[in-house]
């Protein structure tokens, strides 16, 4: 089913958290490898419109779908940082942007890089860059919604249980989105089809491993995915992607969880 653009940016809101419990988290605090989680998941939401920066300077965004979902998708994704980092705020863990600045900033020229690297990989390779460009999103979006939704279940908590399955429900909407631009770019260019394979096998890694230090990623992915329960939901994720055109057999989540010592 083609991803109806109109509706969704008539529709796009900020997840709802107001009407949620927050003082439940008084009597029933969250362990610190959940906070150490949840911290990693709202750096990577807030450093969404880094994202969107180094995309700007590409083909994807003279598409006027691709566009328009961008700037509605950096939008959501602030608003699930904030609601985040609410429930850190609440533990005594302060997310500001004064922090998350100074974190780009240690990027150094890695971050100065990306996107001239982004530009010239982009306008080299032409329009086929924007089917890799929806492919690699849509891998990263079922791997967010795959997230959310297991640390709610780890979790159990009254509250952010409910708020975590609020914000994968919202991003479902965005793999609805990528994944449909992926399949239909992919199936009209093999060329397409042969970069975003080399692309998605060769660089793919977690969401956020470019801004937070390698512990923090294997221990969030380990705390996440590291059970059999969890390893399903990473077959999962790598069964979907498997289905896009040109990219069957690729297990590049598990392949990537491996390489971290992350397994059930």
């Amino acid at each position: 089913m083609a991803f109806d653009i109109d509706e969704y940016t008539e529709t796009s809101e900020s997840v709802g958290w107001e009407d949620l419990d927050f003082d439940a988290f008084k009597t029933d605090p969250l362990p610190e490898q959940t906070l150490r989680s949840l911290r990693y998941m709202c750096d990577v939401e807030y450093h969404t419109v880094c994202y969107l920066r180094d995309l700007l300077v590409t083909p994807s965004h003279k598409e006027r779908d691709v566009s328009a979902f961008m700037t509605m998708w950096n939008r959501e994704e602030f608003w699930h940082g904030e609601a985040l980092a609410h429930v850190l705020g609440l533990h005594g863990v302060t997310v500001d942007f004064d922090e998350l600045k100074a974190k780009r900033l240690k990027l150094g020229w890695r971050d100065k890089l990306g996107p001239l690297r982004q530009s010239i990989l982009g306008n080299v390779v032409g329009n086929d860059f924007v089917a890799v460009h929806m492919s690699w999103g849509a891998a990263n979006e079922w791997s967010a919604v795959a997230a959310y939704r297991r640390l709610a279940k780890l979790e159990k908590h009254p509250t952010l249980s409910p708020l975590l399955q609020r914000i994968a429900q919202q991003e479902t909407r965005h793999v609805a989105f990528y994944a449909s631009q992926a399949r239909a770019r992919l199936e009209k260019s093999k060329v397409a089809q042969k970069l975003t394979r080399l692309a998605l096998q060769n660089a793919w890694a977690p969401v956020g491993t470019s801004i937070s230090d390698p512990a923090d990623v294997t221990h969030v992915m380990g705390h996440l995915f590291g059970s059999e329960e969890g390893m399903k939901e990473v077959r999962r994720i790598d069964a979907n992607i498997a289905k896009l055109p040109g990219m069957e057999g690729l297990t590049i989540v598990a392949d990537s969880l491996a390489k971290r010592g992350v397994a059930a």
